[in-house]
């Protein structure tokens, strides 16, 4: 296939994630299984390899802490250049051109872009998660209701009249 312009080959693959492939908040971690659905094919400067990556994220709501998973399946693509090509100086600041040492193809770092481009920024268990109370951290989907009375500081010295009045 190398080097014969026109040259295609179909991979499917499965493997464990080597690394945690996502965000602080969210990622697939290291050794879940990670599915690969690629197109290679021989182009002038080297390999154009295309398809997509899926795994399942796990992570945790950002307004509630709870767990989140989420499907993900993210596009590849990529131009695997040929260390003597032509483009190979001309393209050298592009994100989707990559060296190709003639054997083998690194696509670690392909995947991982991929996957963490598709992720959310702010993952959430549900779209309409009201989150946690800021006052004192109760998770407000068990309790829709809950509230605090939030007294103005400018009347606080009052208040401390009314207490003893009370007592």
């Amino acid at each position: 296939m190398v080097r014969r312009p026109g040259a295609q080959r179909i991979v499917s693959e499965v493997f464990p994630a080597p690394a945690v492939l996502g965000t602080e908040l969210i990622g697939v971690p290291e050794g879940a299984e990670v599915r690969l659905e690629l197109s290679l094919e021989s182009v002038q400067e080297g390999i154009w390899v295309s398809g997509t990556v899926s795994g399942t994220a796990i992570g945790e709501c950002g307004r509630c802490l709870d767990e989140v998973r989420l499907e993900v399946a993210a596009p590849v693509q990529g131009l695997f250049e040929y260390s003597d090509s032509r483009t190979a100086v001309e393209d050298e600041d592009s994100e989707d051109v990559f060296q190709f040492d003639g054997e083998h193809l690194e696509l670690e770092g392909v995947v991982r872009d991929a996957v963490v481009t598709s992720l959310p920024f702010t993952p959430l268990c549900g779209p309409d998660c009201p989150g946690l109370c800021d006052q004192c951290g109760a998770r407000l989907a068990d309790d829709p209701d809950h509230t605090h009375e939030v007294l103005d500081p400018r009347w606080a010295a009052l208040q401390s009249l009314t207490d003893e009045k009370e007592s």
